[in-house]
């Protein structure tokens, strides 16, 4: 499902700094965050083996793209895969609404998802989601601030995104103008496993048993397909400089890892 937090162009040391949660059934193979890709135009990120492309990824280039997928209780049979569409994006050289106006084009080939691309170099981030259903594609350019996204339209009020966007305002708060330090954040917002109350669910049409268990922040459900959850977390971070991090802590074979790769913007 995924969830993401991040504040664009209004912090004084990070022009953006991004935080996201995967979550995927464990046993989905994955490669963790990585350099890959052909040519001038590598992509750092992590993968999806089953379906080869991410859920998150960047370029040295100044180029980003994410995506959640929307809680809905059908899937399509036979859509395209949604991991590719940031891949369109990380590996074009078309800017962020070119390609987000490409993709509404052919939204309908696609299960429920929201999708972030953003230009770091020209301080462009777009939106653009294929939901709610029967209703053309929303494109719309995100601005400056602090934005959430869960299963949801950007900044929808469900219980855990209202819950990580005032955990993380209060964070950016106490520390000020400093740099936020990567995994001091990640164990401090995005571990919360507390759940919405059951009478605040969002009403998706999914099992109530269901959306409680994904109600949190940090998820895991035992399922009839094996445990559900979050598998990684990841926290972006570029200063006004173009100096890049991107800090992952991530699940191997039931070890909780970490690492960093450090990049800069050309």
């Amino acid at each position: 499902m995924c969830i993401a937090a991040w504040v664009w162009q209004a912090h004084p040391q990070h022009q953006l700094l991004l935080l996201l949660n995967r979550d995927e059934f464990h046993s989905r193979p994955t490669k963790a965050v990585g350099w890959w890709g052909e040519g001038s135009k590598k992509i750092l990120g992590g993968r999806d083996v089953l379906g080869g492309g991410t859920w998150m990824g960047c370029t040295k280039d100044g180029r980003l793209a994410f995506l959640t997928n929307v809680l809905e209780p059908d899937a399509m049979p036979g859509a395209r895969t949604r991991g590719d569409l940031p891949l369109r994006f990380l590996q074009s050289n078309k800017s962020p609404l070119e390609v987000a106006t490409e993709v509404a084009k052919e939204a309908d080939e696609y299960n429920g998802f929201n999708l972030v691309l953003a230009d770091l170099t020209t301080n462009v981030m777009v939106y653009v989601s294929n939901r709610p259903k029967g209703q053309p594609a929303t494109i719309q350019l995100v601005s400056p601030g602090l934005h959430v996204l869960s299963n949801a339209r950007l900044d929808s009020p469900w219980q855990k995104a209202i819950r990580l966007g005032k955990n993380f305002r209060e964070h950016l708060r106490k520390h000020g103008d400093d740099e936020v330090e990567a995994k001091d954040i990640v164990e401090r917002l995005m571990t919360d496993t507390t759940k919405a109350d059951k009478d605040r669910l969002p009403n998706t049409g999914c099992d109530p048993n269901w959306e409680h268990g994904l109600s949190s922040i940090f998820i895991e459900v035992q399922t009839d397909q094996g445990l559900y959850g979050t598998r990684s977390t990841a926290v972006l971070s570029v200063n006004y400089d173009g100096e890049a991090s991107l800090y992952e802590k991530y699940l191997e074979s039931g070890i909780w890892k970490d690492h960093t790769v450090h990049y800069q913007i050309e």
